[in-house]
């Protein structure tokens, strides 16, 4: 079975969410720092930008998956001196792209490493459910190396959305 995950998520290789009006009916994105404070942050764009595009109702689940996204990318992802990194490159940045019937969140870190969820039986244990957590609460997930002049990856979730719930243009016949 072949998901179009990868290729809808193509200019994500180049750190780009992708540009054709076309394909994407809304797009934004934010650069994170690499401090803690960036998970709130990342939470607050996300709630304007599920505002702006009457997707509130998905809030919740949407949050989480970023929460969890970003929280990995400052977690796993940043090189011991991220900090010391100049503010005008941050090294995490959160995408979020919405289609008539989807919206998809990315999230870009610095790192080649891949994402692993720790198979832990210890449901009290903090660290590594946070992928079970992505998995469970979005459609799919998945991530790829990022090509080109940037490297590190990008991790993506999809969440469906029902066909009434995404306001589209031209849609007021009812």
């Amino acid at each position: 079975m072949g998901t179009n995950g990868s290729t809808m998520l193509e200019p994500l290789r180049q750190g780009l969410p992708p540009l054709d009006p076309a394909a994407v009916s809304n797009a934004a994105s934010c650069a994170l720092p690499a401090r803690y404070e960036a998970v709130r942050e990342a939470r607050k764009f996300t709630r304007r930008t599920l505002d702006q595009w009457e997707l509130d109702h998905r809030f919740d689940d949407v949050c989480l998956v970023v929460s969890e996204l970003v929280t990995n990318a400052l977690r796993h992802a940043l090189p011991a001196g991220a900090q010391r990194l100049p503010e005008q490159t941050p090294p995490v940045r959160l995408h979020l792209m919405r289609w008539t019937e989807r919206l998809v969140c990315a999230v870009r870190d610095p790192s080649h490493d891949s994402p692993v969820a720790r198979n832990s039986d210890d449901f009290s244990a903090e660290s590594g459910r946070g992928l079970f957590l992505v998995d469970s609460f979005s459609d799919s997930w998945g991530w790829q190396p990022l090509a080109g002049t940037l490297s590190g990856k990008v991790v993506w979730a999809l969440f469906r959305l029902q066909p009434g719930q995404a306001a589209t243009a031209g849609s007021a016949d009812s």
